[in-house]
């Protein structure tokens, strides 16, 4: 079984940059397939951000595309999220996720481990 622990949300002014980390520990992480999740405040949750376990493929919504990359350090068993150019509509908590030997996808309900989430802010 994995734990997930998010960390690098903060606040930020619209145009700038976060990374955020999500650590696991209990396994390794390239066992698995890691999906980044979003919440904003009285909106359902959006999947943003998959990376497959088998080849490292990356996928992304329309909404996050060009502007974030996920990738993966197994050295650190950890997987990140690179948000540039952030956008006030950002602004949400951040949640990573696993599951295991499924493809990847932004679907919650097929992920099984979850980090606590870590805000971000965008706002001038």
């Amino acid at each position: 079984q994995v734990q997930l622990v998010e960390s690098g949300g903060g606040l930020v002014q619209p145009g700038g940059s976060l990374r955020l980390s999500c650590a696991a520990s209990g396994s390794r992480l390239d066992y698995y397939v890691i999906g980044w999740f979003r919440q904003a405040p009285g909106k359902e949750r959006e999947g943003i951000s998959c990376i497959s376990s088998s080849d490292d493929n990356t996928f992304y919504t329309d909404s996050v595309e060009g502007r974030f990359t996920i990738s993966r350090d197994n050295a650190k068993n950890t997987v990140y999220l690179q948000m540039n150019s952030l956008k006030p509509e950002d602004t949400a908590v951040y949640y990573c996720a696993a599951e295991a030997l499924v493809p990847c996808s932004f679907n919650g309900y097929e992920y099984d481990y979850w980090g606590q989430g870590t805000q971000v802010t965008v706002s001038s």
